[in-house]
């Protein structure tokens, strides 16, 4: 499978993921859908709570998911909303794909309609601060 039809793929994943979202109070409905090396993908949506600090995002949900399911490392992430703007991950989320990222890693901002735009880490996390920056003791 060529990478503009892995991706388009990945996207109508991530679109699909989106409906199952719990959003009662932004109404913002997001789903992402995340890939691994050897093919699996997993995805997620945003789940908001009242306590609003206890909200996750859909990014979040799909990188857990894979991780609880053994999966320690992504190659690329769709994320996908509601918007007719194409979606970017927020600041945690960044920091987060970060954390599981491989080298060489894309990730796939599209919006409702399925339009996306390619990214690369460096394009969205200049200067990520990862676990090669921690002190080794």
């Amino acid at each position: 499978m060529g990478k503009s039809m892995e991706w388009n793929y990945l996207v109508e994943k991530a679109l699909q993921a989106r409906e199952f979202a719990y959003v009662p109070y932004s109404g913002f409905h997001v789903g992402a859908a995340v890939l691994t090396p050897d093919g699996e993908i997993f995805t997620g949506c945003n789940v908001e709570n009242a306590s609003y600090g206890a909200a996750i995002c859909a990014e979040r949900t799909a990188i857990v998911k894979a991780v609880s399911a053994g999966q320690n490392t992504i190659t690329a992430i769709a994320i996908a909303s509601d918007s007719e703007d194409l979606t970017f991950p927020c600041g945690i989320c960044r920091q987060v794909i970060a954390e599981f990222a491989v080298n060489g890693i894309r990730l796939i901002c599209a919006n409702r309609n399925g339009d996306y735009k390619e990214y690369s880490m460096n394009d969205i996390l200049p200067n990520a601060f990862t676990k090669d920056a921690l002190i080794k003791a």
